[in-house]
């Protein structure tokens, strides 16, 4: 139903696909339900502190009125204090802007979080300033795995694996200042070919030190 399927087209895929008979009114009556259901998880209290939140736009289809379309389902993913990660909550947008963030920031704030010790984002710019406009004691990260990705579109096939190779050992170093040496051994070793590549990580440094003021049990979490 939520790809775009009419209640009468699932009543025929289920005759199709299982022999069973399920009338359209039905059908509607589980999908109003359901719909039910989802509101009142939306609305849910949140504990209030987490340690980790991930914040990210995927881009899903979904029904809108009588058409299915591209939108941005904007997701908020928390590690909270037992170690266990759940899903916060999910809001549909025509595209990804921080401006949008900034109202499920107060939302999740209006539910319930008092603090959040770090928030892994993307380099969408505007994000970290939504962030600690509500909670200012937060560290805000940008994620590892989105600036490994970020410098593969300036590599080439066959030195992806060396690349990588050498990106890790930045990311899990053990101290900032060694991260640092690793980030020169890497400009030195990669930079003539991929000037490129090195720049991500060059203009994404004031974002990723905080990441090292973590012990690496928490690190190797965030990325």
């Amino acid at each position: 139903y939520a790809r775009g399927m009419s209640t009468r087209d699932i009543e025929s895929a289920l005759v199709d696909l299982y022999g069973v008979t399920v009338s359209h009114d039905v059908v509607a009556r589980v999908t109003d339900a359901v719909l039910d259901e989802v509101r009142a998880w939306q609305e849910r209290p949140l504990e209030a502190i987490y340690p980790v939140v991930w914040l990210d736009g995927l881009v899903v289809k979904v029904r809108h009125g009588k058409q299915v379309t591209n939108r941005c389902a904007y997701v908020a993913l928390g590690l909270n204090l037992r170690g266990e990660k759940e899903v916060l909550g999910v809001w549909l947008a025509e595209n990804e802007g921080a401006k949008f963030w900034a109202g499920v920031l107060s939302e999740l704030k209006a539910r319930g979080v008092a603090d959040i010790y770090i928030a892994c984002m993307d380099g969408l710019k505007g994000l970290p300033e939504a962030v600690t406009a509500l909670f200012p004691k937060t560290l805000t990260q940008q994620c590892i795995v989105h600036l490994v990705r970020a410098s593969m579109r300036y590599v080439a096939a066959k030195d992806m694996k060396a690349v990588a190779a050498a990106l890790k050992r930045i990311y899990t170093a053990a101290t900032m200042e060694e991260a640092a040496r690793e980030l020169d051994a890497f400009e030195e070793t990669w930079g003539g070919k991929y000037r490129a590549a090195v720049r991500v990580w060059r203009n994404a440094w004031d974002n990723v030190v905080p990441f090292f003021q973590f012990p690496p049990e928490i690190r190797k979490i965030t990325y």
